[in-house]
């Protein structure tokens, strides 16, 4: 008799401080059945990331505590002693072309301007997630 298969969901890490935010990416992504978390800043976001596994991390610029530049750095730096690379994709109301070249300057994967499109959100984190089986390789 087969043994039954195990579905593995994508985990992700949602640092997000807008309490309407974090419900309404919480439940698309539910809807397309990642497992999620959620981190209301910055600094929960780098602790959480270091006691966990996440395949993805969508990450609000402006938080309080610790902003999405300062944890990008702080988790990027963890990385180049611990190895590996957590795919960060930047959240952010700001959708000029100089703000996407500062969030992927700073190390983040992917820009996804706010207010969210869920269909494009989606596609993003396809693409992203793609790349990232591809450096695996």
């Amino acid at each position: 008799m087969p043994q039954p298969v195990e579905i593995i969901k994508p985990h992700f890490l949602i640092a997000e401080d807008d309490y309407v935010s974090r419900k309404a990416i919480g439940l698309m992504l539910q809807k397309a059945d990642f497992e999620i978390d959620f981190a209301e800043d910055g600094l929960k976001a780098v602790e959480m990331w270091e006691s966990g596994e996440y395949d993805l991390i969508l990450m609000d610029i402006q938080m309080p505590r610790m902003n999405g530049f300062e944890a990008t750095a702080a988790i990027r730096d963890k990385e180049r002693t611990r190895g590996g690379h957590t795919p960060i994709i930047a959240l952010t109301a700001h959708a000029l072309k100089e703000d996407k070249d500062k969030c992927l300057n700073a190390g983040m994967n992917a820009f996804i301007s706010k207010p969210i499109d869920f269909a494009r959100t989606l596609l993003v984190i396809r693409e992203t997630l793609r790349d990232k089986a591809e450096m695996q390789v």
